[in-house]
């Protein structure tokens, strides 16, 4: 078996086998097979495809090329994954809300990377927050408090993070065999029984229209059955930021106050729908309309804001910051971003909030630049808001005035304002 030949197979659209697939992992990921030959197989199945079974052997060949997590201990483990999106707080208010129910979440996330938001920078702008602890301490955390959050510290799917980094250097990285075996291999890695995945859609998603959200969803649920592990997909709207927080510490200051019952709608129905499921996955409840209100009874009787506090001080965050927010690290400059008409929002480009939001310091162009946590932007107005000349639209929060100052210029520009009413924008737009 030689790299030349699985190459030309693919190029020539012939299925590749399971040891072939392996033989390729495996020798990419130490290094034998260089990357100009792992360009050309990458670029012929971003051309000619993968069918299912191909696909199925690469998730589990990638997943398997690194450290696999050993969750069995914990019982049913439900993992949740959401494909990235702007003002995406989703994991910071569900996981506690999950765990208060009795169901462990033993969760591992990523940091942000362009205009998109990682929730391990988001738990960071908590002071003390450790996202970076041992195995051993993550399972203890979760046996004891029933949750913990922590950065990816395993040297999980490794060929992944290879060939994720090739894809992007050859431009192919919108392929859906290659997207959702990068997803799954990472899910698989992490020792979850069941999987809940968010798989956002819009212009602050990378699949940007729900043909291309629902095959990439097909794809995963599949990938997850052949690799038993039953999996859910929730397809969710990106089209505008999701609740009014774009930033790491105001998302956080958002998240303690849905936890308090102060919560956005579209921020509520998303919530509700994938912790519904999740329930249903962890074998808590079959109806999905009583789970929703199990979940609401946690957030009304306080037991959801309690547990978040408790995973916190677990991992020895400061949890004086949880309960008075104002002690939060405020920006310099909060400026306000003013209509100059009346009417309604008709548009609100999720991307370019995202990368105003990322131009201000709150996300990362290179993957060693630093965050500012306090950073971001805060919405007053949404899609089907009614405004008046000379109202709030949003708030910029700034440490450097002249980024500000551009900042306001570039939000006004990308709210649409018409006089012809729409209604606010569905939020759950296909259940897999």
């Amino acid at each position: 078996m030689n790299i030349q030949e699985i190459i030309s197979k693919k190029r020539d659209k012939q299925a590749l086998t399971k040891e072939e697939i392996e033989y390729f992992v495996t020798n990419y990921t130490n290094g034998t097979i260089p990357d100009y030959q792992a360009a050309a197989l990458t670029m012929a199945i971003y051309i000619n495809g993968m069918n299912e079974e191909e696909t199925t052997y690469l998730t589990l060949a990638m997943a398997h090329s690194g450290d696999i997590l050993d969750l069995s201990e914990l019982g049913t483990v439900v993992d949740k994954h959401s494909t990235g999106g702007i003002g995406d707080k989703v994991t910071l208010i569900l996981a506690p809300i999950i765990s208060s129910l009795g169901i462990p979440v033993a969760k591992m996330s990523g940091r942000g990377l362009g205009y998109t938001g990682g929730t391990i920078d988001k738990l960071e702008s908590i002071p003390g927050y450790n996202t970076n602890i041992s195995v051993e301490e993550f399972i203890k955390n979760v046996k004891e408090c029933g949750i913990s959050l922590i950065g990816q510290t395993l040297n999980l799917a490794p060929a992944d993070k290879k060939l994720y980094a090739l894809r992007d250097t050859i431009s192919a990285t919108e392929s859906i065999t290659l997207i959702s075996s990068s997803i799954m291999s990472k899910k698989i890695a992490a020792g979850a029984n069941k999987i809940i995945l968010d798989v956002t859609c819009g212009s602050g998603a990378f699949m940007k229209d729900l043909t291309q959200a629902t095959k990439l969803a097909e794809t995963m649920k599949k990938i997850g059955q052949l690799a038993n592990k039953e999996t859910v997909c929730i397809i969710t709207s990106m089209e505008e930021p999701l609740g009014e927080a774009v930033g790491n510490s105001l998302e956080v200051i958002e998240a303690i106050k849905a936890l308090k019952g102060q919560m956005q709608e579209d921020v509520k129905e998303v919530i509700l729908t994938l912790g519904a499921y999740m329930i249903k996955l962890a074998g808590k409840g079959n109806d999905i309309e009583e789970n929703k209100q199990k979940m609401l009874e946690q957030i009304k009787n306080g037991n959801a804001f309690n547990k978040f506090k408790e995973l916190v001080k677990t991992q020895k965050g400061d949890i004086t910051y949880i309960d008075n927010i104002d002690l939060f690290n405020k920006a310099k400059y909060i400026l306000p971003v003013i209509s100059d008409k009346n009417g309604y929002v008709v548009s609100l480009d999720a991307k370019t909030v995202g990368e105003i939001s990322m131009n201000l310091g709150a996300g990362r162009k290179k993957k060693e630049d630093n965050i500012d946590s306090s950073v971001g932007i805060v919405l007053k107005k949404k899609i089907g808001d009614k405004v008046e000349n000379g109202e709030v639209l949003a708030y910029i929060h700034a440490n450097d005035e002249k980024k500000g100052k551009d900042a306001v210029d570039m939000l006004q520009q990308s709210y649409r304002i018409s006089e012809t009413k729409i209604d606010h924008k569905q939020n759950i737009l296909k259940i897999i």
